[in-house]
């Protein structure tokens, strides 16, 4: 029940209307017993400033930021955290007695569904990513101060492929190839990872990479969580290949978030079973 003392929190993006966080949020807030309320907000890209002195002028606990805030909410907030600077994005916002503090909750969520999912050392690695946006700068970011042996991104523009790889490659080894040299980096990889919208709905035929391509000495790992089980995934696990879908980094992106906020351990199974059950219903 919302009262005088709930706190609001909410998500800043633009479209919202697809979002599974408010479902998933307020059922784990409800599950805790906290005074806290969340609420999505389509926010134009020109009316972002507004919307972060919205922040503080009406107390909001924190926020999530999604696209296309994630880069252009930086310069507006007081203080970054030193993870979120190197991403160069951020995904989660405190507001601390008016003080605004950015974070990215993106790749510790991936990683921890990762290893929480497949068991596998992250130390044993070898990557090959595709993408190189803002989710992928979060997950290679984190992996590599996870210690994976090496990191190799395949991008449309090589040239993003490259400044993400320059960055990366002060913390691990890392290169971008090209899109040619593909199959012969994912025959030497352990761990196969796409960050970019292909094969989600409504185009879930599509691939980023040719289903020949995948082996059966590897993990493919997927942020897509609609479908939930992506042709990439498909076509992996035919092949023999363990899986892993974006179910998990959604999960424990929002999981992170609700601590930060209420510095209450999160609810992570309920949440995820709200999720599951939104997009079975859904779609």
């Amino acid at each position: 029940m919302i009262t005088s003392k709930t706190q609001m929190v909410g998500l800043l993006g633009h479209p919202v209307s697809h979002s599974q966080s408010p479902a998933m949020q307020n059922r784990a807030f409800a599950e805790k017993g906290l005074p806290y309320a969340y609420a999505a907000f389509d926010v134009a890209e020109e009316n972002l400033p507004d919307a972060v002195a919205g922040i503080r002028a009406l107390g909001l606990k924190g926020v999530n930021v999604t696209i296309p805030h994630k880069v252009a909410i930086m310069p507006l907030l007081d203080e970054i955290d030193p993870l979120a600077k190197r991403i160069g994005a951020v995904n989660t916002v405190v507001n601390d007695n008016g003080r605004l503090i950015g974070y990215n909750t993106d790749g510790m969520g991936y990683v921890r569904s990762l290893v929480e999912e497949t068991g596998i050392d992250l130390k044993q690695q070898v990557v090959t990513m595709l993408g190189a946006g803002g989710a992928a700068r979060a997950v290679a970011f984190t992996l590599a101060e996870h210690g994976v042996k090496h990191i190799h991104i395949i991008n449309r523009s090589r040239e993003k492929a490259a400044l993400l790889a320059e960055h990366v490659s002060a913390i691990a080894p890392t290169q971008a190839i090209e899109h040619a040299e593909g199959r012969e980096a994912i025959a030497a990889s352990t761990l196969l990872i796409n960050t970019t919208s292909i094969g989600m709905y409504p185009n879930v035929e599509d691939m980023p990479v040719p289903a020949e391509w995948l082996h059966s000495a590897m993990v493919v790992s997927d942020l897509i969580y609609n479908p939930l089980e992506t042709r990439l995934l498909r076509e992996a696990r035919n092949r023999g290949a363990r899986v892993h879908s974006g179910v998990g980094m959604f999960v424990n992106q929002g999981a992170l978030a609700f601590e930060l906020w209420t510095k209450e351990p999160a609810p992570s199974d309920l949440m995820r079973s709200v999720v599951l059950e939104q997009l079975r219903n859904n779609g």
